[in-house]
C-alpha cells in the first residue's frame, strides 16, 4: 500500500515544501513537452527522483496497478476504428503519448508520498496558502492521504474473501456489484466512524502542525524546479 515510510534518503530530508514545487513544475514541464523527446527526458528525472525517495520504479508500478488497464485502454481505443484498416496504428500514438505521460506524473506523485509525513504535507498547505483556504485544503489532503489507502485495502480484503468462498467463479458483472456494494459499505461505515472520532477528539482546524525549516539540501531542490519550469516555459 502507497504510503508514507520512514527513511533517510534525500527525499526524506528536504522540507515539503519544495517537494511540492518539484512536482508542481514537473507537471507543467510534462504538459509542455509531450513528445517523445520530452518525455524521454522527463523519465530520467522521474528516474532520479524515485531513486532520491528510495522506491524502485516496480515498486511504484504495482502501487498503481490499478490505474494501467485504464492507461492501456486509451491508446487501445483510440486505434480502433468502425470498418477497415478496422486498427489505425497511428490513431494510438497521441493517447500513448498522454498515457505514458500520466504515469510519468503518477510516479513522481508516489515518490512525494513515499517520503513525506500527511502532517508535513499539512502543515506545508496551510503555512503556504493563504486565509482560511490553507487549513481546508491542509485538512481535506490530510483526511485524503489516510483514509484512501483504507479503501484500498477495504477492497482488496473483500475480493479475498469473495475468493475465498469461491466468488470469483461468478460472473463478472455479478463480482462487480458485490465488490462495490462491499467497498461502498464499508466506506460509508469508515467515514462515520471518522465524523466520531473527529467530534471524540475536539477536532481543530488550527493543530499544532510541526515545523517546517528549508535546509542546504532544499536549494538543490529549488534548483531542479526552475530548471523544470523554465523548460516548460521556452
Amino acid at each position: 500500500m502507497l504510503s508514507y515510510m520512514p527513511g533517510d534518503s534525500l527525499a526524506h530530508r528536504l522540507d515539503p515544501r519544495t517537494k511540492l514545487l518539484v512536482q508542481f513544475a514537473f507537471v507543467a514541464a510534462a504538459f509542455a513537452h509531450e513528445t517523445p523527446r520530452g518525455l524521454l527526458v522527463l523519465s530520467a528525472v522521474t528516474a532520479a527522483l524515485l531513486l532520491s525517495s528510495g522506491l524502485s520504479p516496480l515498486a511504484a508500478l504495482r502501487e498503481y496497478r490499478f490505474v494501467l488497464p485504464f492507461l492501456v485502454a486509451g491508446p487501445l481505443v483510440s486505434a480502433l476504428t468502425l470498418g477497415p484498416l478496422w486498427v489505425v496504428v497511428a490513431d494510438a500514438y497521441d493517447p500513448a503519448l498522454a498515457s505514458y505521460r500520466a504515469l510519468l506524473v503518477l510516479f513522481v506523485t508516489a515518490a512525494y508520498v513515499r517520503s513525506t509525513p500527511v502532517r508535513d504535507t499539512r502543515a506545508a498547505i496551510q503555512r503556504t496558502v493563504p486565509g482560511k483556504l490553507g487549513p481546508f485544503l491542509g485538512m481535506g489532503i490530510a483526511l485524503v492521504f489516510r483514509f484512501f489507502p483504507l479503501l484500498l485495502s477495504d477492497l482488496q480484503r473483500t475480493r479475498e474473501a469473495m475468493a475465498a468462498r469461491l466468488g470469483d467463479e461468478r460472473p463478472v458483472v455479478e463480482r462487480i456489484r458485490l465488490t462495490s456494494v462491499a467497498g461502498l459499505n464499508r466506506a460509508f461505515g469508515r467515514a462515520d466512524r471518522l465524523s466520531l472520532a473527529l467530534r471524540a477528539r475536539c477536532f481543530a482546524w488550527n493543530p499544532t502542525l510541526p515545523t517546517l525549516r528549508f535546509g542546504c539540501l532544499d536549494s538543490l531542490g529549488f534548483a531542479v524546479a526552475v530548471v523544470l519550469a523554465l523548460w516548460a516555459l521556452l
